[in-house]
Order: structure tokens, then C-alpha cells, then sequence
């Protein structure tokens, strides 16, 4: 719910984007913005295809993850500290083990899964960039979906990548156990 409150007390003051530590960062939660290197970089708006994957994408795993009692799946905005870096995967998946007490502010930790969409304005450099920061912080497997060429790359390690097509079956190998899925249903 957001309250549009306009008295001097209820306005946060937040410092110059430009000035922003990581920890000015944490404290203010700027939505839309991801942290990367000392720098506020926006979050691309989501296309229809963008929200159409991720709806798929989380049903789809939300249902598994569930029943199996495997922990948590989290959904754009929510934060996870990855170093210097504070990101917003798509999709963030973290294992019953390693869920927090804290729920009122982001993570701390790498997710075990991270998911993201490419959307039309990101860069190849800038997925595999992320992909590859995921790993280096912790997590343990990357999804880099691609919604034109309908594919999924996967990360495992910065020299274990495969890419999957339309064709391919997707599972969550041993970081969502049991879960499996055709890459097409991603797109349906």
C-alpha cells in the first residue's frame, strides 16, 4: 500500500545516487534500482514476455518447491547481497536451511537459484556478468532465460555452462531436487 503522505517529517531524506554507499543502499531499499560496483543501476521495465516467462517460471516451481518442503522462491524486489553488489533476481530460490529470521529487510546471502529474464534492453555482457557474479558470491546454479531464442543458459560454475533450447528438459539438479520441466513450457 503506498502513502502519499507529503509532510516534511514522513519524506526520507536519500543521498545523491551518485554519493550512495552500499550500506545508504541496504538502509533505503530503492526500488527499481539494483547496486553494482558502487553504482545505482535501474532495472529494466519488464515487457509482457518478461512477465509472461517469470508467471511461468514461478508457478511452475513454486508448486515443486512447495510440496517437496525445499524453502522459499522470492520474486523481483527482493534484495540479496552478492559482496559489493545488491541485486533483484527474477526468480530467487533460497533452501529451507538457509532462510532468514530477518524478514524485514533483504538477504544477506546469495540465493541457491537465481533466475533471470533477459529483457529487451539488457545486454548479453551484462546477463553473463550477473550470472557469474551469482556464482562467485555463492549461489549454486544460474538461469539465464532468453526470450527471443527461447533458450536457458545454466550456470553451474564459470567453466560449467550449457545452454538448453526449446526442445531441452530443464531440472533443478541438486539445488531443487526433483524439479524438472520441458525449456517449451517456459514460453507457453
Amino acid at each position: 500500500m503506498h502513502n502519499s503522505q507529503t509532510n516534511a517529517e514522513s519524506i526520507q531524506e536519500v543521498p545523491a545516487p551518485d554519493t550512495m554507499t552500499l550500506q545508504e543502499f541496504l538502509e533505503n531499499d530503492l526500488e527499481g534500482y539494483e547496486y553494482i560496483k558502487g553504482e545505482l543501476v535501474p532495472m529494466a521495465a519488464a515487457a509482457i514476455v518478461h512477465g509472461e516467462i517469470g508467471s511461468n517460471v514461478h508457478f511452475l516451481l513454486a508448486s515443486h518447491v512447495r510440496e517437496n518442503k525445499l524453502g522459499r522462491l522470492y520474486i523481483v524486489e527482493t534484495t540479496f547481497q552478492l559482496g559489493d553488489r545488491v541485486v533483484k533476481p527474477d526468480i530467487g530460490f533460497v533452501s529451507t536451511e538457509r532462510l532468514s529470521e530477518d524478514k524485514l529487510k533483504g538477504f544477506s546471502v546469495a540465493p541457491d537459484l537465481a533466475i533471470e529474464i533477459v529483457s529487451p534492453t539488457d545486454k548479453h555482457y551484462d546477463a553473463t556478468e550477473k550470472a557469474l557474479a551469482y556464482l562467485k558470491a555463492g549461489t549454486r546454479l544460474v538461469w539465464v532465460i532468453e526470450p527471443v531464442a527461447k533458450t536457458v543458459m545454466v550456470y553451474r560454475s564459470p567453466t560449467n555452462i550449457s545452454l538448453l533450447t526449446y526442445d531441452d528438459i530443464l531440472t533443478g539438479e541438486d539445488v531443487v531436487e526433483g524439479f524438472t520441466c520441458p525449456v517449451a513450457q517456459l514460453f507457453e
